[in-house]
């Protein structure tokens, strides 16, 4: 595009016509050549405003796992749908992990199967991360463990579900002492039994900032020390690091092998659960005074506390959860077999637990806690 400039000293207006013509025959055309603009095109990965072909429904959304897996999904450009019995208000942390549209929200009866129907009838895929920590009058182990996953699990076997994941836990066992370890197992039954291709992931006791595993642990602190029984040496742990479930489960919905199996996601290393209480007071900066707890009377103060009608802390049953030795499934595929590098407690603990540092050694390094020691049993 040629450009035409002509150039023209101050005071040309008094100037006369002829003068004029006769200064613009003087003065030089300058010609000059400029490009098209063009609008920057983006390039790389679309993110959250792509569009992947997965619509899934997450039961469960609202949880701790939950808004992990929201998040992952939403970062890939998916649509989820997210049934919800809870207040408007309380799911507003969720909107921002999609784009405008790609999340939906919809108020849920687990009792109603229309309502369940209608949560899952235009998703290609269904994943439930249904889960309790205690039992209510509403809601047992069995309802929310046993019951509501086979219903969910016979209607996406009915509305033609591609692929239906159910996050269960590597503990569960029908000869578990834990109730919600019995009612993990009976789950997986039912809901293969329900749906034959349905895909079960067993996550050991997850991490994270919201997770009620570290947090406990730290805040026994009120408590004048750690009540363990045995002094948890006879207990050994693998906590997983919840990012990595969540990223396991989306890299499950995009593995066109992974129907019909079983996955065992746990952490890099196994612990004592003394060294590993003891590591998290050491990063919290907090004085360990461990001391055993006999089964029956730690069973008594958990049933103090499963009085509170609000958030009950701890319960009889996590109290046989927690002090559940990890079970190892070296023949079932993990988080190596999907492309995800596990993440040890020693680098995102200090996510979960400066929150429980004294002010004086918020900002102090993590190198400061010695590693707790690996074991290989």
């Amino acid at each position: 595009m040629a450009v035409v400039i002509l150039c023209r000293t101050a005071g040309s207006r008094a100037m006369s016509r002829p003068q004029i013509s006769s200064l613009a025959a003087s003065v030089p055309i300058i010609l000059q050549q400029r490009n098209a603009h063009h609008a920057v095109i983006p390039h790389g990965k679309p993110g959250r405003s792509a569009v992947s072909g997965v619509v899934a429904t997450v039961f469960g959304a609202t949880g701790f796992l939950g808004r992990y897996v929201v998040n992952r999904l939403g970062r890939i450009g998916s649509q989820v749908i997210i049934p919800h019995r809870c207040d408007q208000y309380d799911i507003m942390y969720l909107r921002p992990m999609g784009d405008l549209g790609q999340l939906q929200f919809m108020e849920w009866d687990p009792r109603d199967k229309e309502s369940t129907r209608q949560a899952l009838q235009y998703s290609n895929v269904v994943i439930n991360l249904l889960g309790k920590e205690w039992e209510t009058r509403n809601f047992s182990f069995d309802d929310v463990f046993v019951t509501i996953p086979k219903n969910i699990a016979l209607l996406a076997q009915e509305a033609g579900v591609e692929k239906f994941i159910h996050v269960s836990h590597l503990n569960a066992d029908i000869k578990s002492p834990s109730r919600y370890l019995r009612n993990k197992a009976i789950g997986e039954d039912a809901v293969r039994e329900a749906f034959p291709g349905a895909i079960i992931v067993k996550p050991s006791e997850m991490y994270g900032r919201e997770d009620r595993f570290l947090n406990y642990y730290a805040n026994m602190r009120w408590f004048g020390g750690a009540p363990l029984i045995s002094y948890g040496k006879k207990t050994v742990k693998q906590p997983v690091y919840v990012a990595d479930v969540a990223k396991a489960l989306v890299n499950i919905i995009q593995d066109p092998d992974s129907l019909g199996k079983t996955y065992a996601l746990a952490g890099p290393n196994r612990y004592l659960l003394h060294d590993m209480v003891k590591y998290i007071f050491a990063v919290a900066h907090r004085p360990m005074f461990p001391y055993p707890m006999p089964r029956p009377l730690y069973h008594l103060i958990a049933r103090v506390f499963e009085l509170n009608p609000f958030d009950k802390w701890t319960s009889r049953d996590k109290v046989d959860r927690f002090h559940t030795t990890d079970k190892k499934f070296p023949d079932l595929p993990g988080l190596e077999d999907l492309d995800i590098t596990p993440t040890p407690i020693e680098q995102k603990a200090i996510e979960v637990l400066r929150r429980h540092r004294r002010y004086r050694w918020l900002d102090a390094d993590l190198e400061v806690a010695k590693p707790a020691t690996p074991v290989t049993y």
